[in-house]
């Protein structure tokens, strides 16, 4: 099993209001994660694999220039998941980077990226296994500004809807999928 608290540690030490934000933050998603892998066992998901990669999703934000939730990286905050991927990949640790890098809305496709000008390699970020998917499901009820509420399904779909229907219609089946019964 990894150690994610170790690897928070490494990078998040030195910025006590980051580390707590990044770990409230993370704790939930595992935590609605793993909620729902116990609501259906029918899915086989590897458990420890998704606290994990609950917990690890996020690691790149402190790259990132976003001064109200305390980074003060040279970033733009959507680069946070490929950054995150890209330390993950140092620490050895290629299938949490997957996660890290797919994790962005329900996932970004080329041509969303080059649609919007954004500042992304031009290339697919879909979540494709089952694990990817829960933990970027379970993110989506949870932002790093207002730390301990958790969002209603329909205010996830409004935050999904100004980046087209596809993010939504994917939102909805891995709502039919993963919600806690």
């Amino acid at each position: 099993m990894v150690d994610y608290r170790a690897l928070i540690d490494k990078y998040y030490s030195d910025n006590p209001p980051l580390k707590h934000i990044l770990e409230v933050h993370s704790r939930l998603v595992c935590e609605k994660a793993l909620a729902c892998l116990a609501a259906h066992p029918e899915h086989c998901l590897d458990r420890d694999f998704v606290e994990e990669g609950a917990w690890l999703h996020d690691i790149g934000i402190f790259y990132t220039n976003a001064p109200a939730i305390h980074c003060h990286g040279t970033e733009p905050y959507l680069c946070h998941g490929l950054l995150g991927a890209k330390l993950l990949r140092f620490e050895n640790l290629p299938r949490h980077a997957r996660v890290a890098e797919r994790h962005t809305g329900a996932g970004l496709t080329k041509e969303q990226i080059l649609a919007r000008n954004l500042p992304l390699p031009p290339r697919d970020f879909l979540p494709e296994t089952l694990e990817e998917q829960l933990i970027c499901y379970a993110d989506k009820f949870f932002s790093k500004t207002h730390l301990t509420t958790e969002k209603p399904l329909e205010r996830v779909l409004a935050g999904l809807a100004p980046f087209g229907d596809s993010g939504v219609e994917t939102f909805l089946r891995w709502h039919k999928s993963f919600a806690e019964r």
